[in-house]
């Protein structure tokens, strides 16, 4: 495959990345600021995300029903960009009803993600000729990914001393570098299902039409083996994602150094990747993935002991744990890649990486609605602790063991599916 295929692949990547950073990690703590109650707040991040995966299956027939998924891509992007603008310009409409706003703006950046996410994916599976060659395409597309969330997490800071003007103007700067990553994909990656139809005469040019068709993908042992595998530890993921900033904020009493963390970790998953390639071509996919579970696992252990100052300390916790993130990014997807376009497939890939997306959005909701309402229940209150409020060393306790703790019995529940089934996954490797 020609270098600058891949790379304009990848390209694409580096917006979508940069969307989801601010939405899963800023948006909790930002309206929360705003005035939004927490239980509250988690409830609506809970609803939206599970209305938002819902529909990511459908997306993924759609998918499949279209002879040139590079179309869904560009039909995504004014829903997306628009999305954004709102997500992030509050102030638009004032402060009398901040949880209308955001409920709109979710759904419509939720929608215009997923549906480019979906089409975006099972067209590099499509691309990708072999394991080699899709290996190195979903490397490429979360390699790129990286470097956006690295810019998604620097560039509120440079933008603006404070977080919400930073994340405004970001949205601004956003939309342009979605389009221009659009156009690049769309013209340099060539390889949808008209042209591969016309290689291989055998291969269909669009699946079924029934929805019925939506389930097939489920008959597919090794897809449902790796999804629980890939539920339990994107929870695992998702957790610290969803409470970073109130742990460096309260915990750590160090908010000033959120970003700088949070590039920190990204970094650390950029440089990872050529690690995790070579490790998965030394002992296998599964292998190298369980093998990132483990160094995770040992970070988040060692966190739980940090206190306020610590931040030399959370630096090295962040670097381990982002070295983790680039075998969650990298080898999954791959494995799921080569499920989609083996020939024993059951369903087309658009359907297996929309159920894909959905679990992932799974995740995150649940990651949302159980650790926010827990932490209110537990009597933590952001803000309040490193800060001399309300909470105490009480809610100081529970938001840490909440952070540290939670991630490491959902990786470890993971690892145990992943080594039990090592033998029937590592096939498709």
């Amino acid at each position: 495959m020609p270098t600058r295929q891949w790379l304009a692949y990848g390209l694409f990547g580096l917006p979508l990345a940069m969307a989801a950073l601010p939405v899963y990690v800023h948006v909790p703590r930002l309206y929360a600021d705003a005035g939004i109650n927490l239980a509250l707040l988690g409830g609506l991040l809970l609803a939206t995300r599970l209305l938002d995966a819902g529909i990511d299956p459908l997306l993924g027939w759609w998918a499949d029903r279209t002879p040139r998924r590079s179309r869904l891509v560009v039909v995504a992007l004014p829903f997306l960009a628009a999305g954004m603008l709102l997500l992030f310009n509050p102030a638009s409409v004032g402060s009398s009803s901040p949880l209308l706003w955001l409920t709109v703006a979710l759904i419509a950046t939720y929608f215009g993600f997923s549906l480019a996410s979906v089409a975006y994916q099972a067209w590099g599976a499509e691309i990708g000729r072999d394991s080699g060659e899709r290996t190195l395409l979903t490397a490429s597309r979360e390699g790129f990914g990286l470097f956006g969330v690295i810019l998604a997490s620097l560039l509120p800071l440079l933008l603006a001393a404070d977080t919400a003007a930073g994340l405004a103007r970001l949205s601004w700067l956003f939309v342009p570098l979605l389009v221009l990553a659009a156009v690049v994909t769309v013209l340099g990656a060539a390889g949808d299902r008209q042209r591969l139809a016309r290689v291989d005469p055998s291969r269909p040019a669009t699946p079924p039409a029934s929805l019925a068709t939506l389930r097939h993908a489920f008959r597919d042992r090794r897809f449902v083996r790796l999804v629980g595998i890939f539920l339990l530890n994107g929870i695992a993921a998702a957790l610290p994602a969803t409470l970073v900033l109130f742990f460096v904020a309260d915990v750590l009493a160090a908010e000033a150094m959120s970003g700088i963390f949070l590039a920190l970790y990204f970094v650390a998953g950029v440089a990872g990747l050529p690690l995790w390639v070579f490790l998965a071509r030394r002992i296998g996919r599964i292998r190298a993935w369980l093998v990132s579970m483990a160094v995770a696992c040992i970070a988040f252990v060692f966190a739980l002991s940090l206190g306020a100052g610590d931040v030399a300390a959370f630096a090295a916790v962040c670097l381990l744990t982002g070295l983790a993130l680039g075998a969650d990014l990298a080898l999954p997807p791959a494995l799921l890649a080569d499920i989609a376009e083996s020939p024993m497939a059951s369903a087309g890939a658009g359907g297996y990486f929309g159920w894909w997306n959905l679990i992932a959005k799974l995740n995150l909701a649940l990651a949302a609605g159980l650790a926010l309402p827990l932490l209110a229940l537990l009597g933590y209150e952001p803000g309040g602790d490193a800060r001399g409020g309300t909470g105490g060393d009480a809610g100081l306790q529970a938001l840490a063991l909440v952070y540290c703790l939670l991630p490491v019995f959902f990786k470890a529940a993971a690892a145990t599916l992943a080594w039990r089934w090592r033998n029937e996954l590592e096939v498709c490797s």
